[in-house]
């Protein structure tokens, strides 16, 4: 979620920041992960009346984000990890999120470097393609992981990790250097 919080604040101050690193963004909850239409249809109708209710189905989280499976177990151990399903007002306030951000994309104006799994399940790597292609930003750069999952940094072979904590670094290092020119 951090991606749409990222986004969403950006939208609010789009000077706040010299740019922005993006993994997996939450642009939009993958189709794999939101239930039938008329689930959701019912369960948006409930969180006014019962908010607090964690009945959304929904798949495992953990599951879907972590490819490498001892991380994905060690997931279960994490103490500060929410494993319930989530509450009714919640998942609808992620859904409205996720519309609004998917409609503004254009807005976009930051330097951007966005990182995506291709086949991360719980956000939808085609969202962040569109974001790439329609963020006004004139500095961006989109990086999709063949075979890689949601976790980028923390669910994948240690060999991959390597590779995108690279990849982040190198884009650090250029922008720093840019900023550092700029403001010299």
């Amino acid at each position: 979620m951090g991606g749409a919080v990222a986004l969403k604040t950006h939208f609010k101050q789009p000077k706040a920041w010299n740019g922005a690193i993006l993994c997996a963004p939450m642009c939009k909850i993958s189709e794999k992960m939101v239930p039938p239409k008329l689930v959701v249809k019912m369960l948006i109708a409930m969180s006014n009346v019962l908010p607090k209710n964690k009945m959304v189905p929904t798949n495992d989280i953990g599951d879907a984000a972590f490819k490498d499976p001892k991380k994905r177990e060690q997931t279960h151990y994490n103490v500060i990890s929410y494993k319930d399903k989530p509450r009714l007002r919640t998942a609808v306030e992620l859904l409205k999120t996720t519309e609004e951000i998917e409609q503004k994309l254009e807005e976009v104006t930051l330097p951007l470097f966005i990182l995506h799994g291709e086949a991360d399940t719980v956000t939808d790597p085609s969202v962040s393609k569109a974001l790439y292609e329609k963020a006004s930003s004139s500095d961006k750069k989109l990086e999709l992981y063949k075979d890689a999952q949601h976790a980028l940094i923390e669910g994948e072979s240690d060999e991959t990790i390597t590779q995108i904590l690279g990849d982040i670094i190198s884009w650090l290092d250029e922008h720093s250097l840019k900023h550092n020119i700029e403001t010299s």
